[in-house]
Formats: structure tokens, sequence, C-alpha cells
């Protein structure tokens, strides 16, 4: 049974509407609908889950018309698809002059009177589902068992089966044709050793003598070679010797750990001296300034050619042919088909695909904009393939700009107010770049005037806690307590390895609220999306200390994958998470941006997936490479042919 039926127009002006069951408005599914589905582009499935319904739409692109049914999800009903097909027929059969001849006006002032005409067809729908004929068995004359004689069907003892009979022919012809190849190897051999007899009659017994010591002499030549090793020419020194960098260090002694007095620890290590260019790279730059990710767009020429329509020949056959052959691709106030955008759509998912784009998610764009267009009436001169080209760059902006903006300073500033640190907790897979771009951020945040401490949680990695280490001394030298009125700006709190990294985070936060810190930054171990403890233990974590942000690191070079970390991340933090409400991923930060040229498809694939932003863009070793997201730029270098 349905619990309602509603048509409104794209502006949101309902037309029409039916409340089958007495309870809860429309209202709510269908604003969910339009926020989540149609404003964020997103049609590439006809069918919507809301808490406890199931909606499903049809879009009237030629009349700017929505028709949504909503059930409940537990029910099985086989006739909706029909219904919806057929009401979308009927109400605008009925009111098609009324929409063409008074447009906007018709909508506003018009009254739609649709309910019997809806009982009508809810009615057929229903019956037709039920009317469907039982599926009847095979009878014995319709199988295939039928069709054997008997004869077939005995086996007289004794008798091979035909199929061993026929290997043991292919085997008799193998041996025959390896016997075959055999035969000539031997005559040719034979006929070798002939020549050779012959040749020796031919000369004299001195110079067959002769040729025969020369022949002994020159194996014996090759076997002495062979057997001789090539002596090294110089010995290698003793020891090991440090490699020199290019752009590193000259300096062995602030490498040289081998005093056990020291055992590594920071206080004792001798402060490193590096240049600060070298470690900030932008001599540019604006402190404490994120600035937008660049891209420099080619030639509009250049651009045009991403999608070519298979009908548009080129200009320069002249005359008459080559004037029609242009005006073919045009579209003249005509209503766009499937037909007519499928060869464009496929070349566009290909395209994506190319671009790194996963490959569920450029078929559901592709389907997304098929329904977006199909039925919409074109302009004079505008060609199926730029329609649908503009059609995809939009949806793909759309995309990209988060439904909810995530602004960290100002969340900061927030936090500053009521007296407690800010917490972010960054997690992701192995080896993404999880400690580097924390790092990044530590340095924009202190560029920022906000004092940060590094949580440790990383207790299994080797390597992980002295890592963290050496960025801290870095990021206290650029910016040390005498440039902050003595005030340290950056610590690290670490309890070494197999600690448990909740109790370490939970220290941790607690730490900075006494010695009044503006940020922590958590750093987790790296984990794949299907190592249950592992996930287990981080959703822990977070439920555990409830941060205030929780960010996904994910690097820019990953293609399917990108969909399997982001589902999986998600779902084992539901799973494991003991709460009622599950703390899930609030953003990503997405590493590697300067490796993928313009391959930038992992950023709408992690978008599109999640509906989550994308906070920060690493592109490179840096400090100072850290940026913003900029949609319309990654759309550019996307669409780029």
């Amino acid at each position: 049974m349905l619990d309602f039926f509603t048509i409104f127009s794209k502006g949101g002006l309902v037309l029409w509407c039916f409340q089958g069951v007495r309870g809860p408005a429309a209202t709510a599914p269908v604003n969910a609908l339009i926020r989540s589905v149609l404003l964020q582009e997103r049609g590439g499935n006809n069918s919507f889950t809301h808490e406890a319904l199931t909606l499903k739409y049809k879009l009237d692109n030629q009349f700017e018309l929505v028709f949504v049914v909503g059930f409940q999800k537990i029910l099985t009903l086989t006739y909706v698809d029909k219904l919806i097909d057929d009401v979308h027929k009927e109400f605008r059969d009925k009111y098609r002059n009324e929409f063409q001849q008074k447009g906007a006006l018709g909508l506003l002032n018009g009254t739609f009177d649709f309910k019997d005409d809806f009982m009508r067809l809810l009615r057929d729908a229903e019956e037709s589902s039920k009317v469907r004929a039982p599926t009847v068995m095979k009878t014995f004359e319709q199988s295939l068992k039928s069709q054997k004689t008997v004869k077939c069907m005995i086996e007289t003892r004794g008798e091979k089966p035909k199929e061993k009979v026929k290997n043991k022919k292919n085997k008799g012809s193998k041996k025959d044709g390896t016997e075959a190849v055999a035969a000539p190897s031997k005559a040719s051999a034979g006929e070798k050793q002939l020549s050779a007899a012959g040749e020796k009659e031919e000369l004299t017994k001195d110079e067959i003598l002769q040729k025969n010591r020369e022949e002994f002499f020159r194996r014996h030549m090759k076997a002495g070679e062979k057997s001789r090793s090539p002596k090294p020419d110089a010995q290698k020194e003793k020891g090991k010797k440090p490699r020199v960098w290019d752009l590193g260090n000259s300096n062995a002694k602030v490498l040289d750990y081998s005093n056990s007095a020291t055992n590594g620890s920071a206080e004792a290590c001798p402060v490193e001296e590096f240049d600060p260019d070298m470690a900030l790279g932008d001599k540019n730059r604006e402190p404490g300034r994120l600035r937008e990710l660049e891209y420099e767009s080619d030639d509009e020429a250049e651009e045009e050619k991403v999608v070519q329509n298979p009908s548009k020949p080129s200009v320069k056959k002249g005359g008459l042919g080559g004037m029609f052959g242009m005006l073919k691709g045009l579209v003249g106030s005509k209503s766009l088909t499937r037909e007519d955008m499928d060869p464009v759509l496929e070349k566009m998912k290909d395209h994506l695909i190319a671009k790194n784009v996963a490959a569920e998610i450029a078929v559901q764009l592709c389907e997304s904009v098929a329904k977006k267009l199909e039925g919409k009436v074109m302009g004079t001169f505008t060609t199926v393939t730029s329609t649908v080209k503009q059609a995809l760059q939009e949806a793909l902006v759309q995309i990209l700009q988060p439904q909810r903006r995530v602004d960290v300073l100002r969340d900061v500033m927030d936090a500053q107010r009521h007296h407690r640190p800010y917490v972010v907790t960054f997690c992701g897979v192995n080896g993404v770049g999880k400690s580097t771009n924390l790092a990044k951020i530590s340095f924009w945040l202190i560029e920022n005037g906000f004092s940060v401490l590094i949580a440790a949680c990383d207790t299994f990695r080797a390597g992980a806690v002295e890592q963290l280490r050496t960025h801290t001394r870095r990021l206290n030298a650029l910016h040390p307590p005498e440039s902050h009125g003595g005030r340290t700006m950056v610590q690290l709190y670490e309890k070494g390895y197999g600690k448990d990294a909740a109790g370490i985070a939970m220290e941790a936060i607690s730490y900075a609220r006494n010695q009044g810190f503006d940020v922590v930054l958590v750093d987790t171990a790296g984990r794949m999306q299907d190592n249950a403890p592992l996930m287990t233990a981080l959703a822990k974590l977070i439920a555990v200390n409830a941060p205030d942000l929780v960010l996904f690191v994910g690097e820019a070079l990953v293609g399917n994958e990108a969909v399997d970390q982001l589902v999986k991340f998600n779902k084992a933090l539901a799973d494991h998470s003991m709460a009622q409400t599950p703390r899930l991923i609030d953003g990503i930060v997405l590493t590697k941006f300067d490796t993928i040229d313009d391959k930038v498809g992992a950023a709408i694939s992690m978008t599109y997936i999640t509906s989550k932003p994308i906070v920060f863009v690493g592109t490179g070793q840096t400090y100072c490479d850290l940026r913003s997201l900029n949609a319309k730029a990654v759309v550019a270098a996307l669409m780029k042919a």
C-alpha cells in the first residue's frame, strides 16, 4: 500500500498530492530527496531510502516536473514502476495544453483535479500485478531428455566413452607430429656430417691436422676464460659511508646517533639546522592563508575536443554539402531522446574512467545526466555533445561543492570561547601520508596563531613516534617560542609503542585542556578497510574521545579502490560503534595531488560516495604545500581531452 504520491515542479511548487495512509506527511522524505539527490546531481538511481520509507521518482524535463511515490521499504510492490510511468503519461497528456500555453502562470493559477484518474491507474496497476499467470512446469515432451533415444543412453560393458577415444587419437597424432619433426632434424644432421666429410676429403692431411690443432686451442682458450673470475680493480673500503643528498643536510654529526648516552631522546639530540626556505618552499606565500588549487586551462578550441560528435564532419569540405553536414548535428526545437544521447554518454563515461573516476561512479554520473536531459527541448543552434558536456560539468561542480562547509578556523575559535581544545582525528589506509599532512595542517594552524598538541596514537608502525618528533622539532624551529611571547606553539604527546591508542588520545585531550592548547591533532595507525580488529579499535577511539572532526586521508592515485575504502571505513565505524547514532567520517584530506597531472577522478569518486567535503589537498613535500579544493579547477582538469 502506498504512503503518498506527489507531483511538484522543479521550482518547488506542489501541484497535486495523494496521502495513502494516516501518518506523517510527505514533507520530510521529499525534502530529503531534494537535498540529497536532486540538488546534488545524484539521479543515477531512481530509488531513494529515507528512514523507513522507499521513494521512487521520475523526472519530466520538458515541463520541469517531478513525480514521487513513497511506500514502506519492508514491502515489495512490483507495480510501482508501472504506476509512476502511467501517472506521468496521463498527467502530462491531460494538462499538456495548459503547460504549453500558460507556462509558469499555468502552474501558479491552475487547478489539477487528478484524484479520480490516479485511483483508476492505481487499481489497474494493482490488478495487473495480480493477474500474472503462474509459472507452469514443463512437460516431458518439452524437455531435452525426451529428444534423446534409448539407444544413446545404453552403455555396454567394455565399450569406452567417445571422448577418451578422441583423446587417444589426439595423443597419437601428437606423437606422429613429434616423430615427423624429429625425422627432418635427423636428416639435416646427417647432411651436415656428409658435407663436413666431403670437405675433409678435399683437404690434404697436413691441412686437416693444422685445422684440428687450431680448433683444439680455440676451445681450450674459451674454457680458460670462463674459469677465471674477474679481479676487482680496487678493494672496497671497510665500513659504511653515509649518503649525502643534494638538497639534504651535510652535517653528519646531526645524523649520528651512535652515542649510547643519547638513545634517540628528543632532549639529548642536537637541534637540527636546516634552511627555512627549503622547508617552506614558497617564498611568496601569505602566512596563514590556505590557497586554492590552481589549474591552467588550455584554449577553448582545444577544450571543445573533449567529446566530438561522430555525425559532425569537418568544415573544410566546403560547398553546400559541408554546410548541410555541419548543421546535421544541430537540434532544432526538438526533445532530446535517449538514443540521441547514448553515443555521447558512452564517450563521456570512457573519458571519466580514463581520468581515474571509479567505473561505478562514472556510470551513475552519465545515467544522472541522461535522466536530467531526457525530454528536454533544446535550442535551435545547440549540439547534443555541447549540451551533454555542459550538463555533466554542472553536475560535477555540484558534487564537489559540499552540502555543509567545514570551516576549521571558525570551529577552533568557537571551541576557544568554550575553553576546550578542538580535536581532529586522522584515519586512513597505510602509506597515504597521514603523518606528513598532519604536520602541514599543524604548520597552517600555527601560522594562524593557534597552539597545537600532536597525539602520537600510532603505536604500531616502527618509527611513527620518531617521525612526529622530527616534525615537532622542525615546526618549533620555524616558529620558536621567542616569536610567540615565550609560548611553545607545538608539542608532541607520546607514550611509546604497544599502548592503547584510545587511552593515549584521552590523556592527550586532558593534557591539552589543562595546558591551554587550542587544537589536538590525533595521528592513528594506518589500517586496511578489511581488517576487522583494527577497525574496531579505530571505532573505539572515535567513540570514546568524541573528536570534533574525523578526517579520512586518501591519496589521489587510487581509482576504484577509493569507493571501497570509504564505504568500508564508514560501514566499519557504524558497525563497531556502540552509540545509537554512530560517528562517521566528516571530511576528506586528498594527498599526493601533485603526482596525477589531470587524472583527478579520485576527488569525484570520494565526494560522490560519501557526500562529504574535501577539506585539505596535499600538493607536495614542504609545509606550505597545502591547498583548499577549487571545484571549477578540478572539473576543468577532468574535462580536458
